[in-house]
Order: C-alpha cells, then structure tokens, then sequence
C-alpha cells in the first residue's frame, strides 16, 4: 500500500510552470528519493505535500484519503533553510515546537529528554540558538521534526552542515525510524547517500517527472556494457580469445583472484562473452557494472534535455 499518493499536479506561478503532471506513489514503510537539478519542481511538491501551498491541477491521497489539514499532525518536515529563531534558548524552543505538533507539554518535555540524552546534548537545553554552530543547530531542528512520531517524515538535504560523524548518525537514526514502520521522502544532491538509503525514486527535471521505480531496478535498466570478470588464469589467455568487439578497460591483480573489466559492444553481449572465456579460464565470477546513481541522474537529464531544446542550466 502507498501510504500518499500525488496524481497529475500542476502547479504554476506566475509564468513559470514549476509542476507539470507530476505523480508519484510512496509505498508505505520505505524511504523514496526524491531528486533532481535545483529548480526542478522538488521543493514545489513538498510544499504541497505539506500544504503550504496548493496544487493548481492533480490530487494528493495521504493514508488512503484525500490529503486534509489535520494530516499535518501525521506528517513531520524538515526543510532545506532552517527556521529556528535565533534569539530562544534551545530547550525553550525544542518544547514551543514540540507542543505546536500536538504533544501536551508533559508528553513534549519527556520526548525532549529522551532525545537530549540520546544525542548527549543536555548541556544544550540553556543555550542561545545564535550560539550553535550550523550542524548543531541542524541536529535540534531534526530532533523536533521527527518529536511527535510521524507517519511520515520529509528530509530536504538532511546532512547538510554535518561532519562526517555526525551525518552518520542522522543516517543511523533514519533507518531506525524507517525500522520502525515510518515513511520518509528524502530529498538530496548525494547520489551515495540515495544509493545507501533508498528503496525507490522519483527524478524530476525541468517541472516533469522523467524516471521512477525501484532502485535496484533503476541501475539494472541502466546496466552498462562493461563486465568484471574475477578468474584463474592468464591474462593473455583471455586478450587472445575475445573477439573485436570487446575491449580491456582494466586489469586489476593486486588481490588474491585478479579481476579484469571488459567493454562489450552492447549489455546483451554479456553471454557470448562469457561463452568465450569459459574454454580459457576458470571464471570465478561474472557480473555486470551496474552503473552508480550519480551517472544514471547525470545522463538521464541530460538526454531529456537534449531531446526536448532544453538548456542543462
């Protein structure tokens, strides 16, 4: 089941048409990337989702109903520009926030304990927001964001402003949550991050939705034709027993079974190239580069681009 479904949006403003029949469905219990180039009608759609605005055309179903505003209570959203206010103290405003989801104060103050400790920040409770840094600011306004159990929960470039560490531990706490049976829709420019957390996509560029499905299944339509083949052998065995149609890319000995990447002229060669080898080697392991998300979003844009006049910019 889809826990929101958006169907046909179109949203204009002015004249510049930031949504054209748009749909996507996020199935409940996943974490379904959301991506695309600045300006592409991300930001648009999650505005929507979060009734911040409305769409001009189209529908949005959350938990099998048309989306209502009570459904905010259920929803939880971090967006990209931070909105804290400078001049609270952290504690005073994690509760103000808190109790604005819906949680009575005693509830928000136990969440707010909870939480405080688990990111060992209790020291924080009486400080200034204007005397965090960015990244310790942006571990605050995740905490209040997910504070009152959402449904679901919209992440707009979640890691931005934390070091290494500590983006892991956001990380670690998204899956836990997503363990835990909650949606998330995540919005982000790292394709390593989309590659490590998501199930399914959703890449709009230029207003339109140009590619969705699940993950796995996204880089395995995009399937190269290069091949890794691990063996036993010699090298030149395997040089002198391909045809034309291959090349050697590279040859990797270093390890205990050498590895050697080789180009095919098409994916669908990956057979016959094996046929070929199998008489002259012993193949320990054949397998298909599957290409990175960052090269499908890259050449996937740019081929819409190119088929409808569009400028990349």
């Amino acid at each position: 089941m889809n826990i929101l479904t958006a169907s046909n949006i179109e949203k204009r403003y002015s004249n510049h048409l930031a949504l054209d029949d748009v749909s996507i469905a996020v199935p409940k219990g996943s974490i379904y990337g959301l991506l695309g180039p600045n300006g592409a009608g991300k930001t648009t759609l999650i505005r929507i989702i979060n009734q911040i605005t409305g769409p001009d055309k189209g529908e949005v179903l959350f938990d099998g109903h048309k989306l209502a505003e009570n459904d905010i209570y259920r929803i939880g959203y971090l967006p990209e520009e931070r909105g804290l206010y400078k001049k609270m103290k952290v504690g005073e405003q994690a509760l103000f926030l808190a109790q604005l989801k819906g949680l009575s104060r005693t509830e928000a103050l136990k969440r707010l304990k909870y939480w405080f400790e688990k990111f060992e920040i209790q020291g924080w409770w009486d400080k200034k927001i204007e005397e965090l840094s960015k990244g310790m600011a942006q571990k605050i306004q995740f905490m209040v964001t997910i504070i009152h159990e959402p449904q679901l929960l919209i992440f707009d470039e979640p890691f931005s402003g934390f070091d290494p560490i500590n983006a892991q531990l956001i990380k670690d706490e998204i899956l836990d949550l997503k363990k835990r049976g909650t949606t998330i829709i995540f919005s982000t420019h790292n394709m390593s991050s989309v590659e490590e957390l998501c199930d399914h996509i959703t890449l709009i560029n230029k207003s339109k939705n140009i590619l969705s499905g699940q993950i796995d299944q996204v880089r395995m339509n995009y399937g190269s034709n290069v091949f890794e083949i691990a063996y036993r052998g010699n090298i030149e065995a395997i040089k002198s027993n391909i045809s034309s149609h291959y090349d050697i890319i590279n040859n990797d000995t270093e390890g205990s079974i050498p590895k050697v990447q080789v180009v095919a002229s098409s994916p669908s060669e990956g057979n016959k190239l094996l046929q070929s080898l199998i008489p002259h080697i012993e193949v320990v392991s054949f397998n298909p580069v599957v290409p990175s998300m960052h090269d499908i979003f890259i050449k996937v844009v740019q081929e819409y681009n190119k088929a409808h006049g569009l400028s990349s910019n």
